[in-house]
């Protein structure tokens, strides 16, 4: 058994974007179990420092991230991150021992340890993986490049210390327009005459362009519609 929040109205979906198979509502949580609901999470708090302190007892190369109470108090989740596997079946026993009920030590990656701990990201606003996203779509560096961002690590890595997700997002509308603006050091023609491209603007979908005038070299911005074929 376990308790959530109704995330919305009742309404009705297409078969399409139902992930089946549903889970049951039993009922609508009484005022016992918000009761139960709220001292499971304080045996959570010292159920992980608990854990913790049983991981540096037997030396295990393990980072506890978090842990989940089931409502009905029969099992306990452990979640933790490591760079590899860990043998950790004597701490399940130890664990069981101390808490009586059924142990569960689940591995996740840097991105889910993110999702569960929460926090802002670079842009201000709270990361999406602990708001609303909830499936992780492969992000590559192409996709930076595409987009024309700074390589820097620190700019395009969100606080799990992977790509940001958000690259993702517009990268279509980046790679659309790339297709129909010319490159960089691509020779134009514009209403001021031929030039090189300096610089391409992707989401204005503008161009700046270095004219040869006379001998005279002069740099114009111009939009896509204003250049000639």
């Amino acid at each position: 058994i376990e308790m959530g929040i109704a995330a919305g109205w009742p309404q009705h979906l297409p078969k399409s974007v139902v992930r089946a198979p549903l889970k049951r509502v039993l009922r609508l949580a009484s005022n016992d179990d918000l009761m139960h609901y709220e001292e499971n999470k304080l045996l959570e708090e010292e159920a992980l420092v608990t854990a913790r302190e049983r991981v540096e007892v037997y030396g295990l190369d393990m980072s506890l991230v978090d842990v989940e109470y089931r409502f009905d108090n029969r099992k306990i989740t452990f979640f933790f991150t490591s760079e590899g596997r860990v043998d950790f079946r004597e701490l399940v026993r130890d664990l069981a021992s101390i808490f009586r009920t059924r142990i569960e030590l689940r591995q996740i990656g840097v991105r889910d340890e993110a999702c569960m701990i929460g926090g802002l990201g670079i842009c201000g606003r709270e990361l999406c993986c602990s708001t609303f996203l909830h499936e992780f779509r492969p992000v590559s560096i192409r996709m930076a490049k595409d987009q024309n961002l700074s390589m820097n690590p620190s700019k395009i890595s969100g606080t799990c210390g992977r790509l940001l997700c958000c690259l993702n997002y517009a990268h279509h509308v980046y790679v659309d327009a790339k297709k129909r603006l010319p490159a960089r050091n691509a020779r134009v023609m514009t209403p001021d005459g031929r030039g090189v491209v300096e610089a391409v603007d992707l989401l204005k979908e503008e161009v700046r362009v270095r004219l040869d005038r006379n001998g005279e070299q002069d740099v114009e911005v111009y939009h896509l519609s204003d250049l000639k074929d």
